[in-house]
Order: structure tokens, then C-alpha cells, then sequence
């Protein structure tokens, strides 16, 4: 006998199966509250790191050249290491995100040169420039030391916010050659110092030049500011922070979306809102983890976020630099931490995409 409502199951069944399928091609709303044109990807908050060594390194070089009189002495090889390190750590931990190809090879392009240059710099530093820093008599820098000094700190304050590439290197090099005594004690160490000085000069400026050319004809100039949402705006210190731009009215659950300075000024800033007891929404697009660098004593170890790796300073004996990634949201209040921003704990870096 056939069942009156055999049919019923077997409707209800296609009925839900078109339901699901109906739901599962939906448009699953974007939570992401930035603008799409200030959106970057999340890996890039990891591969921002190999490209920033590369100011901690020369940082570190400036420093030392400011408090010794044997530059030969600063650990080239060992900074060669420290970088491929880094990008090792960071391209594992990337793995989870699309291969970003282009800025995978920008910072393989930037860390060969790195290599040869650090290279041929400690072969010569180990050598010519250690027999050259042996005949000093004087015990005091000659001139060309005390300029390289100033030239490295000159430097690697221009690259915190502009590319390296823009340095103006003969520049530099007319001021060696026109304000630089020629004369005076210890003239084998003197006229040593500006050989190696004249011939770094030279080749930088005309690398830079070459890189300069394509990089105005392969990319677009990067976007000076990084586009934050915060859980309200700040009040105090807007005067004296004016890069900070809301991007209109906060919203109706209080919100705001706002730009801030890219690269070494985001640090600034990041901290600036913090200290106010406001937290980051989204970074750049990104809620996810975000990276921070912080310069430590020995031994330390965070009671927050993620470490990725860790570095020796090599050049201040009982200091370490320590990466760690952290949520988005837990930013902010890890700034305020006493133990993050207390004396022996240095904020380095803030890598913001």
C-alpha cells in the first residue's frame, strides 16, 4: 500500500539541502572596519622585520662607533647571521598566509646586498683596518674617525623614515674631502680611514642611484601613514602629535578610524594612544597579531604575546632584542605594562604592516 506522505522526508531533505546551499553562497559580511585602499596583508607585519634589521643593525654599528676607538671590532659577520635568522624565523611563521612574493624577493634583493656589503666590510676591517688602527699613537679618534661617527648616526637617522636609497652620499663625501683636516697625528690611520670612507661613499651613492631608477619604475610610492581603528579617540597631547588624522566623525558605538605616521613614527604614536587607555581595534586592516621588538637584560622573559625569536645585542654584552607577536587588541595594553615600559625594558620597534 503506498504511504500518503512518503513524499514529505525526501521534500523536507532537498528543501534543506537548497537552504544550506543558498546560505553557503551568501556574502559573508567583511567585519573589517578600514577602508580597502588602507588595508595591508597580515603577513607583513612579519616580514616588516628583516627589512627593519636592517636600521637596528646600522643603529647598532652608529653606536658603536660613538663609544670606541676600534671600529674593526663591530661583529660584521655575526650581523650577517642575525638577519638571515630573523628572516628564517619570520618565513616560518608566515606559512599560514599567501606566498607574498614581491616582498619576499625585495627583502632577498636587500639582504644579498647586505651580505656582500657587511662581507667585504669585515674582511677589510679585520685586516687593512686593524694594521691601520694599530699604528695610533695619539690615543685619541683622528678626525676621519670621529666623521664616520657622525656620518653613521647621520644615517641611520634618515633611514628610520626614508629608504635608504635617498641618503644623499656625496653629500658626505664632499664634507670629508672639504671639512675634514688632512693633516694632523697618526697619518697612516688618517689617510686609511678616508680611503675606506671615499670608497663606501662612491659605491653607495652609485647604487643608491641605480636602485633610486627602478625602484621609481617597478613600484608605486609606499603610503606615509597607517590607518588605525581605536575604541575612542584620544584627547590629550592631539596638538602635539598632529599626523594624528581622524578619518571622520567617530562612529555610533564609538569608534574611530584615524591615520597615523608609518614606520619609526608609529611607534611613537602607538605609544602616545596607549598611555591615553585606549586599545587598537584593527592595525592597518589586521586583528590579528601584530609585532613588536623590545630590547631586554639578559635572562627576561615576557609574561605576554608570543616570542618568535630572540637576538644577543652583540655590542652591549647582558642585552637582548626578544620578537614577539601579539593580538591587535592586546597591544595597547602591553604598552602600558610597567614591566614593558620600565627601565631595563625597551620598546625597539612597533612593525605596523
Amino acid at each position: 500500500m503506498r504511504r500518503p506522505f512518503s513524499a514529505w522526508p525526501a521534500a523536507l531533505f532537498i528543501g534543506l539541502c537548497l537552504l544550506a546551499s543558498a546560505r553557503s553562497d551568501a556574502v559573508t559580511p567583511d567585519p573589517t572596519l578600514t577602508p580597502p585602499v588602507h588595508r595591508r596583508p597580515p603577513d607583513q607585519t612579519f616580514l616588516t622585520f628583516p627589512e627593519w634589521f636592517l636600521v637596528h643593525s646600522p643603529a647598532e654599528y652608529a653606536a658603536f662607533l660613538a663609544r670606541t676607538e676600534h671600529p674593526s671590532a663591530f661583529p660584521f659577520f655575526a650581523h650577517i647571521g642575525q638577519f638571515w635568522q630573523s628572516y628564517a624565523a619570520v618565513r616560518h611563521e608566515i606559512q599560514r598566509f599567501p606566498f607574498n612574493g614581491g616582498y619576499h624577493a625585495m627583502i632577498v634583493v636587500i639582504g644579498t646586498s647586505t651580505t656582500v656589503e657587511y662581507g667585504l666590510k669585515g674582511l677589510y676591517e679585520h685586516t687593512i683596518g686593524r694594521l691601520a688602527e694599530a699604528t695610533k699613537t695619539s690615543g685619541a679618534p683622528v678626525a676621519e674617525e670621529a666623521f664616520a661617527a657622525r656620518y653613521a648616526q647621520a644615517y641611520v637617522d634618515f633611514i628610520r623614515v626614508d629608504p635608504w636609497y635617498q641618503f644623499d652620499f656625496w653629500s658626505q663625501l664632499r664634507t670629508l674631502w672639504t671639512q675634514v683636516p688632512r693633516s694632523g697625528p697618526d697619518a697612516i690611520r688618517k689617510w686609511e680611514r678616508r680611503f675606506a670612507l671615499t670608497s663606501e661613499l662612491l659605491v653607495k651613492e652609485g647604487y643608491a642611484r641605480l636602485i633610486k631608477l627602478g625602484t621609481q619604475s617597478l613600484y608605486d610610492a609606499p603610503k606615509p601613514v597607517t590607518a588605525v581603528v581605536l575604541n575612542r579617540a584620544p584627547e590629550d597631547g592631539v596638538a602635539a602629535h598632529p599626523e594624528y588624522q581622524a578619518l571622520g566623525a567617530p562612529r555610533a558605538d564609538g569608534l574611530v578610524l584615524a591615520t597615523v605616521p608609518r614606520y619609526e613614527g608609529f611607534t611613537t604614536y602607538g605609544r602616545w594612544i596607549a598611555a591615553q587607555g585606549i586599545d587598537f581595534v584593527e592595525i592597518a586592516g589586521n586583528r590579528g597579531d601584530v609585532v613588536a621588538s623590545v630590547l631586554v637584560p639578559e635572562g627576561w622573559r615576557p609574561a605576554f604575546g608570543r616570542v618568535l625569536f630572540e637576538q644577543p645585542i652583540l655590542t652591549r654584552p647582558g642585552t637582548r632584542r626578544v620578537v614577539i607577536a601579539l593580538p591587535v587588541e592586546r597591544l595597547a595594553a602591553e604598552l602600558r605594562r610597567e614591566a614593558l615600559i620600565g627601565s631595563q625594558v625597551v620598546v625597539e620597534h612597533l612593525y605596523d604592516f
